[in-house]
């Protein structure tokens, strides 16, 4: 249990935010396909950590407790060492998130796997076979790990992949996060309509190490802009690039669009500057598809509840499967905070502003983001947050950032 007082911001602090966790993971799934890649500045999150794990152990049984990505990235990646049989398992929360559209997929391509408990969730077997088919037909409207999850072993197949997205793709930029890291490291693909081709790696003399330096984790920035957006006080962060592949780097423009929040990039420190608008006129309306970045509309509904601005958010269809239902989770915890909201599979809107609670107490769900969307409310009020080790999933500093740029009031 965290419990944060009333607090004001502190102006001109500099914030160092480890590596993105997406980036990071997968990264560390192809430098252990190809051997001609190097990390720095790794996500120090549990989930890579426990990714980085599972790949460097030689186990039949992994289980990766609530990583979500890595359950859905090291499906495919056990998938293609012929002959191998891994049991890939998790925690009870991750036995309860679909995987089915990403193992009908694999198996598509020929691979085994077999679910253990359930239909179309994990644990499951997984025996790893030659694939030699050369493209599948995949919803497009999945979470975009499932396709990412498949764009990652497509360098490593014979003739690579081509990936047929049927329907209106969701988190395209994640997507093209993910092919603009397979260029990087030489592997030729194209994103046409809603077609996918990766060709297969061609390992040659010309081949080099190629050293990434991971960008530091938009999705966390996110908590900094929602302080700022209510303390009303500079802030800077470290290390951040202006031509930011992640979906997640959409918050810049959004805070500056609803909350007068101005980004400014330092190229040669690789630091932006969160600087308030002290003239700005807040929106009478919020009104925003967050299709491609829905990671974020968690600390956005918290800011907008906070400053009492009215809010439509849609496009958040994948919310309800991630490390709880979010959209119900954020439905429940709102109204402590004197926002009323109606929520449907993909939206959430705000119905009205009452008086916050006399003690607040903001449940996770065993959601890392619900303990930090909800932390910068202290700028308003005081508030319990329940659990809070569950940061360690992706920032486990926040809460040693955090009071190093807040004083009690």
């Amino acid at each position: 249990m965290k419990k944060l007082e009333k607090s004001k911001l502190i102006g001109d602090k500099t914030v160092q935010i480890s590596g993105s966790k997406s980036i990071s993971n997968r990264l560390l799934i192809l430098e252990s396909l190809f051997s001609t890649l190097k990390i720095g500045n790794l996500s120090n999150s549990q989930d890579t950590q426990l990714l980085k794990k599972a790949l460097s152990e030689d186990t039949e049984i992994v289980d990766i407790h609530h990583a979500g990505t890595a359950m859905r990235f090291l499906t495919s990646y056990y998938s293609i060492f012929e002959g191998k049989t891994t049991i890939l398992t998790g925690s009870k929360r991750m036995k309860e998130r679909p995987v089915k559209n990403l193992v009908t997929a694999l198996q598509d391509l020929g691979v085994e796997i077999e679910y253990l408990e359930n239909e179309g969730f994990p644990p499951l077997k997984i025996t790893g076979k030659k694939i030699t088919q050369t493209q599948v037909n995949v919803p497009a409207n999945i979470s975009s790990q499932f396709i990412t999850s498949l764009l990652l072993i497509a360098g490593k197949l014979k003739n690579g992949l081509k990936i047929n997205l049927v329907g209106e793709v969701t988190s395209r930029s994640y997507i093209e996060m993910t092919l603009d890291i397979l260029t990087k490291l030489g592997i030729k693909n194209s994103f046409v309509d809603n077609t996918i081709k990766v060709g297969s790696f061609i390992l040659n003399s010309e081949s080099s190490i190629v050293n990434y330096e991971v960008e530091s984790d938009w999705s966390s920035a996110s908590y900094f802009y929602s302080i700022c957006a209510l303390g009303r006080e500079t802030i800077h962060l470290k290390s951040f690039y202006k031509e930011s592949t992640q979906g997640d780097s959409a918050i810049a423009k959004i805070y500056e669009e609803f909350f007068g929040i101005k980004t400014t990039f330092s190229e040669d420190e690789h630091k932006i500057t969160l600087q308030p608008d002290p003239n700005f006129s807040f929106p009478e309306k919020i009104i925003l598809d967050m299709n491609n970045c829905p990671d974020i509309a968690q600390t956005l509904c918290v800011t907008a509840a906070a400053l009492k601005i009215p809010f439509e958010i849609s496009g958040l269809g994948t919310l309800k499967v991630k490390e709880t239902d979010r959209l119900l989770a954020l439905h429940n915890e709102l109204k402590k905070l004197g926002t009323e909201t109606e929520i449907t599979d993909f939206t959430i809107n705000s119905v009205n502003f009452n008086q916050p609670e006399e003690n607040i107490s903001i449940k996770t769900y065993q959601d890392h983001r619900m303990a930090m969307s909800f932390a910068p409310f202290c700028l308003i009020k005081e508030l319990i947050i329940e659990d809070e080790d569950v940061v360690e999933k992706s920032y486990p500093m926040f809460w040693e950032d955090l009071s190093e740029i807040l004083n009690t009031i």
